[in-house]
């Protein structure tokens, strides 16, 4: 083999090496990506039923309900436009409450119902999931009460 042919052949072998890390990268990375719905996108489908996402929104006031000395607690995630039951078996977040903002990830269940695994709440009381702000703001609702960015606002005008 002269030496020209050995590196085309090393550098064949290189890029191939390269190629197939870069794949098993992307893939792992991609079965690890959890992408974020609101309750909205849920009810109509858009969500995945056979992989775990994340759902976020402000739970309805009076949907929370726990059975005495259980786990399990069942609560409404709305984004004020459609509404997603969620089941969560766990310790809720000390700052878990009606009517706050939260993000909860897990897997769509039988019946349409979601099942959550992690259930986070919002950490200041301005916070409200961006896309339950927008649905607001589009409404004319009182509770949004920052601003939308400027960038956003020129956005949208063109």
């Amino acid at each position: 083999m002269t030496p020209r042919r050995r590196r085309m052949m090393l550098v064949g072998l290189i890029v191939l090496g390269v190629g197939g890390a870069v794949a098993l990268a992307l893939t792992a990375f991609q079965e690890n990506l959890l992408y974020y719905y609101p309750p909205s996108d849920v009810v109509a489908g858009k969500a995945p039923t056979d992989r775990v996402f994340r759902v976020g929104g402000m739970v309805t006031e009076g949907s929370f309900q726990r059975a005495p000395g259980s786990l399990e607690a069942r609560f409404v995630l709305t984004d004020y436009a459609e509404n997603v039951t969620v089941s969560y078996t766990g310790v809720l977040p000390d700052l878990f409450r009606e009517g706050q903002g939260i993000i909860a990830r897990g897997r769509l269940g039988p019946e349409g119902v979601f099942v959550a695994e992690e259930v986070l709440a919002k950490h200041d009381e301005n916070y409200m999931p961006p896309d339950v702000a927008d649905t607001l703001r589009e409404q004319k609702d009182k509770r949004v009460t920052t601003p939308i960015p400027s960038a956003t606002v020129e956005a949208n005008a063109e």
